[in-house]
């Protein structure tokens, strides 16, 4: 779970998130208070901390759907306040609907409003003063990179590149200039020619990211720095932490055999398919209908089977039949296998539509229930893609030693990939995913996998 943190809220980030929930919190519990009265506020505290709690709860999850807690994205101020009147409005059906079917959470319309305005107000006060805090790059704290090559300028592209980045590189130690290095940070030739590190205000880490680490590495220095209380991190240990990938082409196999993770005992294995009988045994019931009307629809637009069976390479290489909706027309493949492009047109009109909202997956389902695949995992990849990609790049194969999934966290990470370039960039996703496999990374993947569908991305 800690690493999950890390990904995507570091401890500013995650103080700006509950700060604002907070803030949010205290509006409507101020305004119960100015309405109510003091006497009264103390009776009801339980039902207005319920109250306000709810509305807290709803408000930050549209923010989320709306990505205004993506902070990288560089949104300006007044597209900000756009978003946040979108989300907030998209809130209010959705707090509207749930006081219909539960009166209790009911707030009177005076304190709802009031506090509505009062929440705009201190929201906007709050990013507009966040936004000032990542514009002048405040409480961030300094890394020395070891190393100019290629590991040390990609540390730096998210370091330097990253707008919510909570580091900045305070030097590079090496003997040539890095590619990378549009602030000029300083480059010195050996660690010891800084001075003492631990005088560099707000230093957190050194990161060892050498192109040759032969002879190249100060360990003295190092050991040193790291008795003193500066942390030292390996390059490609770091990258992963901050970008939630891993950088296959600079990792070597002693790194993979020796690090934590890449391994899930045995209980987890027995929870996971338990989760995956129960929510897809549900969902496909749920479902039952969509898929009725759907397979009219693809029946009356185009002549062919309702659903595509297709192989796909699944857990240790074994292959098994995958199954979906057909969303492209009977003679797609007349020609030979190729991958999926941007307005693809083999795709029929209906087709494009439930690849969009991902109707088409659904059928999945039974593939899940039969145990060929997991409801979070690799995306399964069709057998003559794989012999292909085996050839060249490094570690493809590790992929297949879990089961491949509907969705999974190099889906969610990176767009629909038709080249082999994408597929080495997923599957940097896809071992950071093996490497980490919990239950919680899980929830996460099913949750961010929740707003892709409903924002409509990466399909094609």
């Amino acid at each position: 779970m800690p690493v999950i943190f890390n990904r995507y809220y570091p401890a500013r980030n995650l103080s700006f998130f509950l700060g604002e929930g907070m803030l949010m919190f205290l509006s409507i519990m101020v305004v119960n208070w100015l309405f109510k009265g003091n006497v009264i506020f103390w009776i009801d505290i339980f039902d207005c901390s319920r109250q306000a709690i709810f509305v807290t709860i709803i408000f930050q999850l549209c923010l989320y759907f709306f990505d205004l807690y993506d902070l990288n994205l560089g949104i300006s101020m007044p597209e900000t306040v756009t978003r946040i009147t979108q989300a907030f409005g998209f809130g209010c059906i959705i707090l509207a609907a749930f006081y219909f079917f539960v009166p209790d959470l009911l707030i009177s319309s005076r304190v709802f409003w009031t506090g509505y305005v009062v929440i705009c107000l201190v929201i906007f006060l709050w990013r507009s003063f966040y936004h000032f805090v990542l514009r002048k790059r405040l409480f961030v704290q300094s890394i020395i990179v070891i190393g100019t090559g290629k590991l040390a300028c990609a540390i730096a592209r998210e370091v330097e590149g990253r707008r919510d980045s909570v580091y900045k590189i305070f030097a590079f130690v090496g003997q040539d200039q890095p590619e990378y290095n549009p602030n000029k940070t300083p480059v010195y030739a050996k660690l010891e020619d800084i001075g003492d590190t631990c005088m560099i205000p707000d230093l957190d880490r050194i990161i060892v990211a050498p192109e040759d680490r032969r002879g190249s590495t100060p360990v003295q220095t190092l050991l040193q720095c790291k008795l003193r209380g500066i942390i030292v991190e390996q390059g490609v240990s770091f990258y992963e932490r901050i970008t939630g990938k891993i950088l296959v082409e600079r990792v070597d196999p002693s790194w993979i055999i020796f690090s934590d993770g890449f391994g899930i005992s045995r209980i987890k294995r027995l929870l996971k398919r338990g989760a995956d009988i129960f929510l897809s045994s549900i969902l496909l019931v749920l479902s039952l209908p969509i898929l009725l009307l759907s397979a009219i629809i693809i029946k009356l637009e185009s002549p062919g089977p309702v659903f595509y069976r297709q192989e796909r390479v699944g857990q240790y290489g074994t292959t098994f039949r995958l199954f979906k909706l057909r969303s492209m027309r009977r003679d797609a493949e007349k020609n030979g296998a190729v991958w999926a492009a941007v307005n693809d047109d083999r795709v029929t009109r209906y087709g494009a539509f439930i690849r969009k909202v991902r109707i088409d997956e659904l059928p999945q389902l039974w593939n899940v229930i039969r145990g060929e695949m997991s409801f979070v995992g690799p995306r399964p990849e069709r057998p003559i893609f794989v012999e292909q990609l085996v050839k060249v790049i490094p570690y493809y194969g590790i992929r297949h030693v879990v089961k491949p999934g509907i969705t999974g966290w190099a889906q969610i990470c990176y767009p629909y990939g038709a080249t082999t370039e994408d597929a080495l960039k997923k599957l940097e996703y896809d071992l950071y995913y093996l490497k980490n496999s919990s239950i919680a990374l899980d929830m996460v993947i099913a949750f961010n996998t929740i707003k892709t569908v409903v924002g409509r991305r990466g399909a094609r």
